[in-house]
């Protein structure tokens, strides 16, 4: 797949043979803890993941666990992006809604998917920070809203996938709303504490079908279909 919509602006100066090979280690212990999709993997595999930390925490880019990145929000353990974006099996042509853009790393696999990706973030400064890292990168595909991701985009909808990034007490009725019929949904439900991976998939305009998968933990969810600020 041509990754024309993706972080053109990157040099060998920023992303060098190491970094390359922490990555390839990383994927390997990916595969061990379960996941196969190769397209996602791939994807991890492109993004330069050290380059969504600050150069100080370098060290801790391609180990397998989250960290904090400001305003009580953390980068994702590279683990669960996987699992959540192996979950979502994007198609090429999926027009994908990503809840909580956060770091923006999610965002940038997503966008090794399917040039077709918005993502929406509730905090105005990490908003702020993360759109201009990502145009600093290249990777302007990506159609970023500052907002409470608990609605949705009803104005960009319907949704092919709706990834959501924090944990929420129930599935938002908006954001079922805004599936396509056929779409499918991956959020992580539960309390403040830990929540199960759920995928929910549109069958009909009235008609979902609901799976459960093992637990994470998750910041939570914010706005009217989540958790009150």
């Amino acid at each position: 797949m041509s990754s024309s919509f993706y972080l053109r602006a990157i040099s060998p100066l920023q992303d060098t043979y190491r970094h390359q090979g922490q990555r390839r280690a990383l994927l390997r212990e990916l595969r061990q803890k379960g996941i196969h999709d190769e397209r996602v993997l791939a994807a991890l595999g492109a993004v330069p993941r050290h380059l969504f930390f600050e150069p100080a925490f370098e060290a801790h880019a391609y180990q397998d666990k989250a960290f904090p990145i400001g305003e009580g929000q953390t980068i994702s353990q590279p683990y669960t992006v996987a699992f959540q974006t192996q979950l979502l099996g994007v198609r090429p042509t999926d027009h994908v809604l990503e809840i909580g853009t956060g770091s923006g790393y999610q965002c940038a696999v997503l966008l090794r998917l399917t040039p077709h990706v918005d993502s929406i973030e509730f905090n105005e400064v990490l908003f702020a920070r993360t759109r201009q890292r990502l145009a600093a990168l290249g990777a302007d595909g990506a159609h970023l809203h500052c907002g409470d991701g608990s609605v949705g985009l009803p104005a960009r909808a319907p949704f092919d996938g709706i990834l959501v990034t924090a944990g929420a007490p129930g599935l938002p009725p908006a954001l079922l709303r805004q599936l396509r019929v056929g779409g499918r949904m991956v959020i992580p439900v539960g309390d403040s504490q830990r929540q199960r991976m759920v995928r929910v998939t549109r069958e009909g305009p009235e008609s979902f079908v609901r799976e459960e998968f093992e637990e994470f933990r998750f910041v939570p969810l914010l706005g009217a279909g989540g958790w009150p600020k």
